[in-house]
């Protein structure tokens, strides 16, 4: 047995074991979910848990819940085949008489379905009451959270809570610098501190260098960069700008470092300094992203403001950022030294008011943000308005929210005014995180393709960008209040599917349906691809034909690939043929027109009496064909202008096709010659003239005859058939060139039509006529007018032997 041959069967023994350890996989433990059930209803009825508590039981259950889910799918393909041998035996007959044979199997079978179906139905009961009881936790926090948002405490605008509140604050910063000096006044600390000096020292060292100059270092990195306008400089200028964040970070962690290293810090402190990266990090990231959004250079800001807006707003978010610092060092401290809510209070409030006036500003300079037209590109303009109209809703949106916010916290609802004006403060921050990705993602795009963006007007970036406001839309949740187990819990649902009929669809399902219909549709484009190149031009078959079959191909294809990809994933959908049949009623009336075309198209694919290239008429419409689709065919016209034809007008209306079959057509050129001209010669001047253009087949004969007397002519008539009636309007052009060469040599006249007008009264017209005296008018006057009626009588009598002078 060579090498390969041993990997091939290795493989195939282990994707065997798989498959059975898969096959025997438990079933969930039912003994262990009965008591931690028991136990959760106890824990919800008596109320008393606390949130966390809570959390963590609904974890619990919903890990349980989701074995419950998997397993109702167990036994799913012998369910299955039990039940088709069921129906294969029929229904049982109305006597209740069948054979024993048939009965027994029958018995069998229902006994089997039962036993399968067991499992199922337990798993389905678990999940179910599983389910009720995460919905019970749910709404027991969601009433907690209700109630300690909505708590009246003191309010911060009493005075009598600002002394305590200013002694506390002093008493924490006493306890502090107590620590500091019993540490400093340690010998054994004071030794320790001589040991790691020089670590001490080089922290120092670094994080001044980082924080101090690391900034300068970044900024003229990306000067650098932009100045030289190469490919990509906006992917790596914004990678670069990164370092803004970083440096300094890294500059404060190493300051904690060496404080840390002296052994002077303390208790108190050291809980302090644990706290210091993430306040440092909060403060770097907003700074950071005031320099993305309110760039002073307008091909880095990402919202087109003139300058002194942009300059404003930097400063007042930079503002917030030290704000939001603040309100972290006094919640740290409130949590150290454990305040009343009356201090809590008076010490937030001052910050929160400082911020919601942050935000009011912000607010201002958001909405009131305008776009010059002339500015940029069209395309950048048009990018810009979107941002703009989000800038300009989001800037009323917190310039509500910083009144409102303080005035609640004023009156005593504290937690409903940080609840309102700190996740707007973060909503912002969020908003501008997205639209830096997006510009990102844009600049991406074209350093990796060489093209712009919004002028290439590429589907990638905006996809791109799509997702990032979705996966943004999780982060805006939890920002205003919403749990990590609400998020799961939507999850859970998407996964869980919906009922429709008596099928319940899941996610896996759509994945697999959509996952089978494009292996068909690709495999059908596959086939029509190799059927249009290699097979079809190899045959007889006509252009039209050969476009009839790849059209037929094409419909069968997908529809068989849409049938398949439903039966891969499992849809059952014969519960829904009572509500469809119900519907195609109603819809057939309101789309009888659709599928008449339709039903028409596949006509005009079968029987194809028109094909692309014909020139044909119909409805008026004259032009040639173009494309045959399954609902209308378009027609070019010689205006160059294209016609949309239902498929229903070819069916049922008359059509005329110049080009059926072959390309020869009649030309029909009609003469008039005057009276007194040689009729004979006349006749065979036209006959010579047709036979004589090479486009005029000689078998069947051209023929030019007499066609009789006209009113200012003899009529004569050219009918000839040609090689290509595509050319008709040309051969028609060029005879009568020649008609007219030949009629001017031989001396025969064209007539044409001759008038002579008559007035009667003329001087009437010029105003020299005397007043006629009011009398009776004679038989022969003129009416009211003065136009004499008799002359619409009759118009003139013309004498032919005068040429058409008038008599």
């Amino acid at each position: 047995m060579t090498y390969l041959t041993r990997w091939i069967f290795a493989a195939l023994l282990w994707l065997a074991l798989s498959v059975a350890a898969l096959a025997q996989e438990d079933l969930p433990d039912y003994d262990a979910w009965t008591p931690l059930a028991e136990r959760a209803e106890s824990v919800i009825d008596a109320g008393q848990a606390s949130n966390s508590a809570l959390e963590d039981l609904r974890a619990e259950l919903a890990d349980r819940r989701e074995q419950f889910l998997a397993a109702q799918d167990v036994n799913a393909a012998r369910i299955a085949t039990a039940q088709s041998q069921l129906d294969a035996l029929g229904a049982v007959p109305e006597s209740g008489e069948e054979p024993e044979e048939i009965a027994t199997r029958r018995s069998e079978l229902q006994t089997q379905l039962s036993n399968l179906r067991a499992p199922v139905l337990r798993a389905e009961e678990a999940f179910t009451r599983a389910d009720g009881l995460i919905s019970e936790i749910d709404v027991l926090i969601r009433t907690r959270q209700t109630e300690r948002l909505l708590d009246l405490g003191p309010s911060p605008l009493n005075p009598a809570l600002w002394a305590p509140a200013l002694g506390d604050l002093f008493a924490s910063g006493n306890r502090l610098r107590s620590e500091l000096a019993a540490n400093w006044q340690s010998d054994v600390h004071r030794a320790e501190a001589r040991a790691n000096l020089p670590y001490i020292v080089l922290m120092i060292a670094v994080a001044l260098l980082l924080v101090l100059r690391g900034p300068r270092w970044v900024i003229k990195a990306v000067e650098k960069l932009r100045s030289a306008s190469r490919r990509g400089t906006g992917v790596w200028g914004f990678l670069i700008s990164l370092g803004l964040i970083l440096l300094p970070l890294i500059g404060l962690i190493a300051l904690t470092e060496a404080l840390s290293a002296t052994g002077m810090i303390g208790v108190r402190g050291e809980r302090l300094l644990a706290w210091l990266p993430g306040w440092a990090a909060a403060l770097l990231v907003i700074r950071w992203l005031a320099g993305q959004t309110f760039n002073r250079k307008d091909d880095v800001a990402t919202l087109p403001l003139d300058h002194a807006r942009r300059n404003e707003a930097r400063y007042y978010v930079n503002l917030l950022s030290l704000l939001i610092v603040a309100r972290g060092v006094i919640g740290a401290l409130t949590e150290f030294d454990n305040y009343s809510v009356g201090t809590a209070a008076v010490l937030d409030f001052p910050i929160l008011i400082l911020c919601s006036l942050m935000l009011f500003r912000l607010g201002q300079i958001l909405s009131r943000a305008k776009l010059d037209a002339g500015e940029g590109e069209s395309t950048l303009v048009e990018t810009s308005m979107f941002r703009m109209r989000l800038a300009r809703f989001m800037g009323r949106a917190v310039m509500v929210i910083s009144v409102v916010g303080p005035i609640l916290s004023a009156i005593g609802y504290a937690r409903v005014g940080e609840a309102m004006v700190y996740p707007a403060i973060q909503t912002l921050a969020l908003s501008a995180f997205v639209l830096v990705l997006q510009r990102f993602v844009s600049d991406l795009y074209q350093f990796l393709t060489g093209k712009n963006a919004a002028e290439s007007e590429s589907l990638i970036p905006v996809l791109a960008g799509a997702l990032l406001l979705l996966a943004a839309l999780p982060v805006l949740a939890l920002i205003w209040g919403a749990r990590l187990a609400d998020l799961t819990e939507l999850w859970a649902r998407f996964q869980e599917g919906f009922t429709l009929g008596d099928t319940r669809i899941s996610p896996t399902d759509f994945l697999t349906f959509a996952i089978v219909f494009a292996i068909g549709y690709t495999v059908t484009r596959l086939l029509q691809g190799g059927l249009r190149s290699s097979i079809l031009p190899k045959t007889k078959i006509d252009i039209g034909g050969q476009n009839a079959i790849l059209s037929g191909v094409g419909y069968v294809g997908v529809f068989l690939a849409a049938v398949v990809a439903i039966s891969a994933a499992g849809l059952d959908l014969s519960s829904l043929a009572i509500v469809a049949g119900a519907l195609s009623v109603g819809i057939g009336f309101g789309l009888q027109n659709i599928v008449s075309n339709f039903v028409s198209g596949i006509i005009l694919l079968i029987e194809r009496p028109i094909s692309e290239g014909d020139w044909i008429e119909v409805g008026g419409n004259m032009g040639i064909v173009k494309d045959i689709s399954v609902r209308s065919t378009r027609i070019e016209t010689f205006d160059r202008t294209d016609v949309i034809v239902p498929n229903g007008d070819f069916v049922s209306g008359t059509v005329t096709n110049y080009t059926r079959g072959n390309l020869i057509g009649r030309v029909v050129v009609d003469v008039g010659v005057a009276y007194g001209s040689d009729t004979r010669q006349v006749e065979e001047i036209l006959l010579r003239v047709a036979r004589e253009h090479p486009m005029v087949l000689l078998n069947p004969e051209p023929s030019a005859y007499f066609s009789g007397f006209g009113a200012d002519s003899l009529d004569f008539t050219i009918r000839a058939i040609l090689r290509d009636v595509n050319y008709v309007v040309k051969v028609k052009s060029d005879m009568l060139h020649e008609i007219y060469e030949r009629f001017t040599e031989e001396g025969i006249e064209i007539p044409f039509a001759q008038r002579d007008v008559w007035l009667r009264n003329p001087e009437t017209l010029t105003g020299a006529a005397k007043p006629v005296p009011p009398s009776k008018p004679a038989a022969n006057a003129p009416d009211d007018d003065g136009v004499d009626h008799r002359a619409h009588l009759q118009q003139e009598d013309l004498d032919p032997d005068l040429d058409g002078d008038a008599r």
